[in-house]
């Protein structure tokens, strides 16, 4: 057997640079960009997949240079999506940097159009979701917003 497949072929130090970067990149253009279709899975979760997949692949095809060198980024990747995990736990303002904020669609009966084009949001969308709802018109929503999940929630005035 030909034990040359576990011996690192890139310094060691070179992978964890590479795995933070690629990570950290990556998870500043979904946190920026991808709210909206994100639905339920937070942005990281997302990331973590979609990473570990393209470092198992490298890890395991008969391209890559060692099964080592995928096994150290795998872990590389695992460290910092349970850092960021843990420290969004336990820390409010990581928490805060980490999830988008709710953005509001529709105040007190009003468009939002502004917060509307920063996520590309369409009156035909948000009609939509308010028919789905059962409400009609723009002006039976006390508040529409999208969640930090991706989710839109729709808060209509109260019945008196």
């Amino acid at each position: 057997m030909d034990l040359s497949v576990f011996h690192l072929t890139v310094p060691l130090w070179e992978i964890i640079l590479r795995g933070s970067v690629v990570y950290w990149f990556l998870f500043l253009i979904f946190r920026s960009i991808l709210r909206r279709s994100m639905g339920s899975v937070g942005v990281s979760d997302f990331l973590f997949v979609v990473i570990i997949a393209d470092a198992s692949q490298n890890a395991m095809s008969g391209d890559s240079k060692s099964i080592s060198d995928g096994l150290v980024l795998i872990a590389v990747l695992v460290f910092w999506n349970m850092l960021i995990d843990w420290l969004s736990f336990k820390y409010k303002w990581v928490r805060r940097m980490v999830e988008a904020p709710p953005l509001v669609l529709i105040k007190n009966g009003v468009l939002q159009l502004r917060e509307m084009r920063k996520e590309f949001v369409t009156k035909d969308e948000i009609m939509a979701k308010l028919r789905e709802e059962g409400i009609g018109q723009v002006s039976e929503v006390k508040q529409m917003q999208i969640e930090m999940d991706g989710e839109i929630s729709v808060v209509r005035y109260e019945e008196n």
